[in-house]
């Protein structure tokens, strides 16, 4: 039988992420001291670096960023739905007379 799956709360992952930034012990010995997978260390490290930016960023800017997501999924769902419909039609139009 597999092993329940841990879950890890953000500070704990933060702080994680944190030591392997500093540099000062190598993921090993991180992963050893904390009790997680060296690779999931280097995965958190990863996405600290990767997303560091977003912690700094206005609630503006932010909120800018998250209208102009859900802006772009709404486009993709249109996108769809015109697609799906210009099938139908291409598969229900009456052949056209020659």
């Amino acid at each position: 039988m597999a092993a329940k799956r841990k879950r890890h709360s953000p500070e704990f992952k933060a702080r994680v992420a944190l030591e392997a930034l500093k540099g000062m012990k190598t993921s090993q010995e991180l992963a050893r001291e904390y009790g997680v997978h060296p690779t999931q260390v280097a995965q958190w490290k990863g996405q600290l670096r990767d997303n560091a930016g977003e912690l700094f960023q206005s609630g503006a800017a932010r909120e800018a960023q998250k209208h102009q997501e859900s802006e772009l999924a709404q486009a993709y769902e249109q996108i769809g739905r015109l697609n799906m419909e210009l099938t139908w039609l291409k598969k229900n139009a009456p052949p056209p007379e020659s």
